[in-house]
């Protein structure tokens, strides 16, 4: 006997299911189902275990990571307050994900709230661009402190990183603000059912039976303009600053000075490359399966949020140095 499609197993749990879509009409529908990885349903309880580590690693280096910075006094910096922002935006992004992915995968708790499901988008979107913003606050303090190095303190004040701290907030929360004021007046009158492991933008407005190319355009403009902004200006500012770089006398000046660069460049790729794969397998990997899209959906979500504190923590001696010391105090 041929085996019932999950989605219409589910059926009977749901207020609108896919079974009635084509005679019931609904606007803002009471719940959303998360599917989780459609077509790996029996590999859940194996995927959940990497997932769990990867969020209690980025849990355990990014409270590391703050609490370091808030107990010594000599980390008191603009780049160290940029990475403590790095790191309350890792711990806003991976918590946004996952508690109820690993609900999903343990409980088979798959239901979500409607406004539960637009807050978490909002959330993912809003961490996401801040962080591409943390890293061009980052580029520039490396810019100005090694091309400009008698310049730095007069230039990064306190104030003055608080107040990109703030507009990298607010950036953050009013690119976003379109996708849910769109999101939530769509009318949803074909499924409930959203065939991935947290509410996506795409993955949900595509529920919807109504033109959505303005989403779609809205969200292109955000990659080309917004994301190539931030592109832009940090490889701008890292070509001015391997030219400083070069421009010096020794080798080993040259070495310890690129030495300063090497965890924000670290972070960068980290962030970038899984974002630039994804939507390139997204775009144009049309035979690629749809838990393959999924997987790496949540890898460049949850990743980079694991690797900044161990990048940092391991890269910069300040950081280690301090670690070191209180764990060596702790045990003298």
């Amino acid at each position: 006997m041929q085996e019932t499609p999950f989605c219409l197993r589910v059926g009977h749990l749901l207020p609108y299911s896919m079974s009635d879509s084509n005679t019931t009409d609904f606007t803002n529908p009471s719940t959303f189902i998360l599917l989780g990885i459609p077509g790996l349903e029996a590999a859940h309880a194996w995927i959940s275990i990497p997932f769990c580590a990867t969020y209690a690693i980025a849990i355990l280096g990014n409270f590391t990571i703050l609490f370091t910075v808030k107990r010594e006094r000599r980390l008191h910096g603009p780049l160290y307050y940029f990475l403590c922002m790095l790191a309350v935006t890792d711990l806003g992004l991976s918590t946004s994900i996952l508690p109820k992915m690993l609900s999903i995968f343990w409980f088979n708790s798959r239901e979500i709230n409607f406004s539960a499901c637009l807050t978490q988008m909002f959330f993912i979107h809003c961490f996401s661009g801040m962080e591409s913003g943390i890293f061009v606050a980052m580029a520039l303090d490396r810019y100005v402190a090694i091309c400009h190095p008698l310049r730095h303190s007069t230039t990064l004040t306190n104030s003055v990183v608080a107040k990109i701290g703030l507009a990298v907030v607010l950036r953050g929360g009013m690119i976003v603000l379109p996708f849910l004021i769109l999101a939530r007046q769509w009318p949803y009158c074909r499924t409930n059912i959203i065939p991935h492991s947290y509410c996506k933008h795409i993955a949900v407005v595509k529920l919807a039976c109504a033109d959505i190319r303005i989403s779609n355009y809205y969200g292109l403009f955000l990659i080309f303009f917004v994301t190539g902004v931030d592109v832009f200006f940090i490889t701008m500012s890292y070509i001015q600053i391997l030219r400083a770089i070069f421009s010096l006398p020794t080798k080993d000046a040259r070495i310890k000075t690129f030495g300063t660069c090497s965890s924000h460049l670290g972070v960068i790729l980290a962030f970038y490359i899984p974002v630039l794969f994804s939507l390139l397998t997204h775009r144009f990997g049309q035979n690629v399966p749809l838990h393959f899209h999924i997987l790496m959906a949540n890898v460049y979500l949850l990743v980079p949020p694991m690797l900044n504190p161990i990048i940092y923590g391991v890269r910069t001696k300040e950081i280690w140095d301090r670690l070191l010391h209180l764990f060596t105090h702790k045990g003298t």
